[in-house]
């Protein structure tokens, strides 16, 4: 056998045995450390945001409005994430051994995708009302965007060696690294210089994860392609679909989690959210917004129907047009020249006929 083909055979045989895991997650740049987890974080807001604003100006928004949405989003999105975490693993801060400041180390990983929500919820609400755009609009337009950030931030559990679950003897076996508590992001070496893996292969539940995440992108825009969602109801079911996926995900995990009534808390809080996603989905009725500069004087947007807005767009006709005010278009019977010169023509034969009359 040539050495082409033993490389290969080799290949091929690690790739279906296991699925390996980096033993570096932190490099440095001089005295800079560029941690991985950080940089997935930061790609996933990237792609969150361009997909965002490409759904946006198709419904009226101006380019790049997500960004000034973003400046508010994203740093609540990140507190509220960390708090979450960290009131749902309260042990690892506040415990026997804890370091109380490590709670603010988010760099070292650790967001709870709720927390992440509701407070980066908030600062698109606040964002939203200086902008006069519609909250809801908004949150249609990320209901595509927002699965596939969090897709690409999982990679960042991937590199940290964490969030895995159980022992498995399945060709996707992930393999784990024993990270060293004194050099972090790095796997502890052992005495042959060879990075420490944990002993066996486990769940790769990050990668479930990930691409759970990318089939719910993909189900919420051709579902939201072919019924148009409107007042956040693409939002709602983005909701429903992930928290389905986690729920399942979470029993596989394996990490230190606070427990109600023997199941893990994020999965009620999945069950929870999917329910409440659920009901607003059922009650919320109303077509897609879209949306166009304010009348003139106006400040931000005016929410219209997708009709108003094609008219729009074709013709710069608004929807709140008043025919007495605004000037005639053209066809306007009062332009009409075969009316106006039967008009001009109709005076003089009046004046003929009462000549004539008063002759007779």
């Amino acid at each position: 056998m040539n050495l082409a083909a033993e490389l290969t055979q080799s290949l091929s045989s690690q790739v279906l045995a296991s699925i390996p895991s980096p033993s570096v997650a932190v490099w440095k740049v001089g005295p800079i450390p560029i941690r991985a987890y950080a940089l997935c974080i930061i790609v996933g807001i990237i792609a969150t945001a361009v997909i965002s604003d490409y759904r946006m100006r198709r419904r009226g928004a101006p380019r790049w409005a997500i960004l000034d949405i973003a400046v508010y989003a994203v740093p609540f999105g990140i507190i509220g994430g960390r708090i979450y975490h960290v009131i749902t693993s309260p042990e690892a801060y506040f415990g026997d051994g804890g370091e109380p400041i490590k709670a603010l180390y988010i760099w070292e990983g650790g967001l709870g995708i709720w927390g992440a929500i509701a407070l980066g919820a908030l600062g698109a609400w606040l964002a939203c009302k200086q902008m006069g755009l519609p909250l809801a609009l908004v949150a249609d337009s990320m209901a595509v965007g927002l699965p596939v950030g969090q897709a690409i931030g999982r990679l960042g559990n991937w590199f940290n060696n964490e969030l895995y679950g159980g022992p498995t003897d399945t060709p996707w076996g992930l393999e784990v690294h024993k990270m060293d508590p004194n050099n972090q992001g790095h796997a502890l070496v052992g005495p042959d210089g060879k990075p420490v893996l944990l002993e066996g292969l486990y769940q790769p539940t990050f990668l479930y994860e990930l691409i759970w995440n990318l089939l719910v992108a993909v189900f919420v825009y051709l579902a939201d392609r072919r019924f148009k969602f409107g007042r956040g109801r693409a939002f709602a079911l983005y909701v429903m679909a992930y928290t389905a996926g986690r729920g399942v995900i979470e029993t596989i995990r394996t990490d230190e989690a606070n427990h109600f009534y023997g199941v893990r808390l994020n999965v009620w809080t999945s069950i929870i959210v999917f329910l409440g996603a659920l009901i607003f989905f059922l009650l919320r009725k109303g077509p897609q917004e879209f949306v166009i500069p304010a009348a003139e004087g106006g400040k931000g947007f005016q929410v219209v129907t997708e009709a108003e807005y094609d008219a729009f767009t074709a013709s710069g006709a608004r929807p709140d047009a008043d025919p007495a005010t605004d000037p005639p278009v053209d066809g306007d019977p009062a332009e009409d020249p075969a009316k106006e010169s039967g008009k001009q023509t109709a005076q003089p034969e009046e004046a003929v006929k009462q000549e004539e009359e008063q002759k007779g």
